[in-house]
C-alpha cells in the first residue's frame, strides 16, 4: 500500500530512458539499466506527502558489488546505510517545509536482504542455468531506498536538491530523475553541477 503514489504515475510515464540502455540490461529483466556511476530517483510532491525512491547500483554508494565479508567492506556497507536511514539530511529538505519521515525502507543483498530475482527465469530454470543467472544478479547488486515524507508546509519544497547526494557518494555521476509536482511531470538528468530540480 505504501507505494500507491508512486505505482501508477510513473507506469505513465515515458520509458525512454529505460529504452536507450535495453541492450545493456537485456540480461538482467528490470526497467533500468544497471550502469555505474548512474543512480534513479522517483519523486512524487501530491499535497502534504513527499514519496521519494533512490535506486542505485552498490557501486556507487559503497564502491563494490559483492557481498561484504571484510571489516573494511562491512565498514562501508554501514557506513553507507547510516546515510541512507537520514533522508532529511541526504535530500537535504528544507526545514520550513517542516517535513517528517511517516516511512522509510532499505533493501539490498549487501544489508542481507535476498536479491529479487527474475521467478519466471528461477521457477522454469531446473538445468542450474537458473543457479547461474542467481549468481549473476548477485555481482550486480541494487541498492534500493524509499521515503515517505509527511510536509507541514509543502509550498516550502519548491525543489529536489540532490547535492548532498552527489557530496555523499561521489561515484555517483549522474541520477536519472522522474519527479511529479504541482507543476506537473518532468524526466530529467541530473548531475553534481546541476543538481537540484524544480517540483
Amino acid at each position: 500500500m505504501r507505494r500507491l503514489l508512486l505505482a501508477l504515475p510513473f507506469a505513465l510515464l515515458p520509458l525512454a530512458v529505460a529504452h536507450a540502455h535495453e541492450d545493456h540490461d537485456h540480461e538482467h529483466g528490470s526497467l533500468g539499466a544497471h550502469e555505474h556511476g548512474v543512480g534513479r530517483v522517483n519523486a512524487v510532491l501530491d499535497g502534504q506527502t513527499l514519496e521519494l525512491e533512490l535506486e542505485s547500483p552498490a557501486m556507487n554508494l559503497v564502491g563494490f558489488e559483492h557481498v561484504a565479508t571484510s571489516a573494511a567492506d562491512k565498514s562501508k556497507v554501514a557506513a553507507a546505510r547510516k546515510q541512507l536511514e537520514n533522508p532529511l539530511a541526504l535530500f537535504n529538505l528544507p526545514k520550513a517545509a517542516g517535513c517528517v519521515v511517516s516511512s522509510q525502507a532499505l533493501n539490498s543483498p549487501l544489508f542481507g536482504d535476498k536479491p529479487q530475482a527474475d521467478h519466471d527465469e528461477d521457477d522454469h530454470a531446473t538445468d542450474g542455468k537458473g543457479a547461474a543467472a542467481h549468481e549473476h544478479h548477485h555481482d550486480h547488486s541494487e541498492i534500493h531506498a524509499h521515503y515517505q515524507f509527511t510536509c507541514a508546509t509543502p509550498t516550502a519544497l519548491g525543489n529536489l536538491d540532490l547535492s548532498q547526494v552527489f557530496k555523499t557518494f561521489p561515484a555517483t555521476q549522474k541520477i536519472q530523475v522522474q519527479l511529479i509536482g504541482p507543476s506537473g511531470q518532468q524526466g530529467v538528468d541530473a548531475t553534481a553541477t546541476a543538481a537540484t530540480l524544480k517540483f
